[in-house]
């Protein structure tokens, strides 16, 4: 699931190799949405700063994206993890594919937790997945069509049987 929504990042189709590009929240990502992070590990953003996304870029091939995006899952894996509920395995995959994009300390914060701590079946975790589907696009917090599907689908998978 988190291939189908992420893509193959590739910013320039004009160069050997795989690019870096922007995602609609102005973040630099790369290999299957890795953020590009600079010396300091912040996050890069902004058209402007392109060329530092592209020096900091480390994925250049597929098997590199592969590579890449395993060493992300265990990590979040481990996070989701972390949580100890006694979630199934469509549960912890949709928690997994949500901490994938919008960060462990969102899911930690967030009401679908809380509402999931209580009762991991209650229906209305499904309109807590929706809620995140937005991103500041130009300083204007967003409905993404992309983060609307990915919502839907996560939260489909989550209540599957």
């Amino acid at each position: 699931m988190i291939k189908r929504f992420e893509t193959l990042h590739d910013g320039d189709l004009h160069f050997i190799g795989l690019q870096p590009k922007m995602c609609p929240a102005g973040l630099w990502t790369e290999g299957w949405g890795r953020l590009v992070l600079d010396e300091k590990g912040n996050r890069i953003s902004g058209i402007e700063n392109k060329e530092k996304a592209y020096r900091f870029s480390k994925i250049k091939t597929e098997s590199q994206a592969e590579l890449a995006l395993r060493e992300d899952l265990i990590e979040r894996e481990n996070m989701v993890n972390s949580l100890e509920l006694p979630f199934n395995q469509n549960q912890f995959d949709a928690l997994v594919s949500f901490t994938y994009n919008v960060g462990f300390a969102n899911l930690r914060t967030s009401t679908l937790l809380r509402k999931a701590r209580v009762n991991m079946s209650d229906p209305s975790i499904a309109n807590e997945f929706r809620k995140w589907n937005k991103a500041r696009v130009n300083g204007v917090l967003t409905v993404l069509t992309g983060l609307t599907r990915r919502r839907d689908a996560e939260q489909k998978l989550y209540f599957e049987k």
